[in-house]
């Protein structure tokens, strides 16, 4: 593709597809490695993607597994064949996502190249950095390799304020509010990994094995926008020892206090694992799992819905799934839980008053002003939580589970696009008005004026609420809330 086509801003948001045009080089399992080194040297190529005859993709041989047969061999290499030192599990994406997505891969696996597949898994072609790098050099791409490089939480803050001018670019590129949202996301994960790897490197300090550092609430489902404070927890083996233990709370304490030094600010709340109330064995923590399903009162219910939607962000993977699937068997014992819950969620009336009036806040700092989470956003991912509470679906943003509440015919499609609709322009409008906010040197906030808003804006807005009130109807009678004494 020429480069008079991708821009610095359009470049980022652009498709895979849009630069992986021609078909991969291949060649088959009982290729010798001679000959697969003779076909890269001839073609000027740094991989070939291995398939069978039926054109099914087997693995990926590539300069790396051909240094490494040479450096491994004791001079005869003329038998071996490609099948015996290929890659065989080739890190893969899509043709139609975006270009982003990408390099975030290539970041993750720290690898050169993606074999690039359509929707039914078959080979479209491969996709390198060399690729990007000749089309872009300018690109915001590269944050994710500066992140990656930055040799001290001085050098990642510095990077962090960049990120306002990135999303920027973004947005001014038509970028969807799902994929910038993603991005900011992946970019946060990127900063805490980064903090992690420098404190294991410069401080010693690291989590030990057998514990999982998880990310609660909006980052757990990862959708942050740009100045969510740290919202935490940990899980930990129930034999890990006293030392183990104590290790485990000073990697936590650390890494608040560097996630501050960066500009992510603390919990004003204090639900973060440096607090040993987020802090707890994987025993303790089902034991107060047990006492929030079984005993649905506020405090409880406010709890379980900040911890419900938890993704380990660093550590042993597997006590998150245990968790997890601990939460849905409580679920189902505690038939009453998810009711309760819902009740609180529809007691989130939206603002709208007698004949579509927007009503606003009549005292204190949003005086004047409608708080966007409090409107509609929190009963939306509550209610899409818990919606997917009941469908055994544990993880992912918004509308991830929106997507697979359809799957599972909870949703009706028509349903489901009204919720994604409604849910995707509270958001887009809350963190427009931030990046405005940050932009102008104010304090970002989730209210709005809307005074200030033009009468489009005011109507959308409006039509945005009436879907709020419709999905917290659709909740009220699916729990039968009519019907539980007060």
């Amino acid at each position: 593709m020429p480069d008079s086509r991708i821009s610095e801003e359009t470049f980022y948001f652009s498709h895979v597809g849009s630069i992986c045009k021609g078909g991969a080089v291949t060649c088959s399992p009982g290729t010798t490695v001679v000959e697969a080194a003779r076909i890269m040297h001839e073609k000027d190529l740094s991989g070939l993607v291995v398939v069978d005859p039926l054109e099914t993709i087997l693995g990926v041989f590539s300069i790396r597994e051909f240094r490494k047969l040479i450096a491994e061999s004791k001079g005869d290499i003329s038998g071996v064949e490609v099948q015996d030192v290929m890659n065989t599990r080739p890190v893969t994406v899509q043709r139609d996502r975006y270009l982003f997505e990408a390099i975030f891969k290539m970041a993750k696996h720290k690898i050169h190249r993606l074999v690039v597949i359509d929707h039914q898994g078959q080979l479209c072609g491969m996709l390198t950095d060399t690729d990007l790098l000749s089309l872009q050099t300018r690109s915001p791409i590269y944050m994710s390799q500066e992140i990656e490089g930055a040799e001290s939480i001085q050098e990642l803050r510095i990077i962090n304020a960049r990120i306002l001018e990135m999303l920027n670019c973004a947005t001014d590129a038509g970028a969807d509010i799902r994929s910038l949202v993603q991005l900011i996301t992946h970019f946060n994960d990127s900063f805490s990994l980064r903090i992690i790897e420098l404190m294991e490197r410069d401080e010693g300090i690291r989590l030990p094995a057998g514990a999982a550092f998880l990310a609660l609430g909006s980052e757990g489902r990862g959708e942050q926008t740009l100045r969510t404070d740290q919202d935490s927890a940990m899980i930990f083996a129930d034999d890990l020892s006293a030392e183990q233990r104590a290790a485990a709370e000073r990697f936590a304490c650390r890494l608040s206090d560097a996630l501050e030094e960066v500009g992510v600010p603390k919990c004003s709340a204090n639900t973060m694992a440096s607090n040993p109330e987020w802090r707890h064995a994987l025993a303790d923590w089902k034991l107060l799992l047990e006492q929030w399903l079984s005993q649905p009162i506020g405090d409880h219910m406010v709890r379980f819905g900040m911890f419900q939607d938890f993704r380990t962000l660093h550590g042993d993977v597997d006590l998150e799934h245990e968790l997890q699937q601990f939460i849905l068997a409580g679920i189902k014992r505690h038939g009453l839980f998810l009711p309760y819950v819902a009740r609180n969620i529809v007691s989130f009336v939206p603002p709208l008053g007698m004949f579509g009036r927007i009503k606003v806040e009549k005292r204190g700092e949003n005086k004047g002003k409608v708080d966007l989470k409090k409107a509609g956003i929190f009963a939306i991912t509550s209610g899409v939580s818990l919606l997917a509470l009941e469908s055994g679906i544990v993880n992912g943003s918004t509308w991830d589970k929106l997507d697979r509440l359809e799957e599972s015919r909870v949703l009706s499609a028509d349903f489901r696009e009204i919720v994604d609709n409604v849910f995707s322009y509270l958001f887009k409008l809350r963190l427009h008005r931030q990046m405005r906010a940050l932009a102008a040197g104010n304090e970002p906030s989730n209210s709005i004026d809307p005074l200030v808003m033009t009468d489009r804006e005011r109507d959308r807005l409006r039509t945005a609420l009436k879907g709020v009130g419709t999905l917290l109807r659709f909740i009220r009678d699916r729990y039968q809330l009519d019907s539980i004494s007060r």
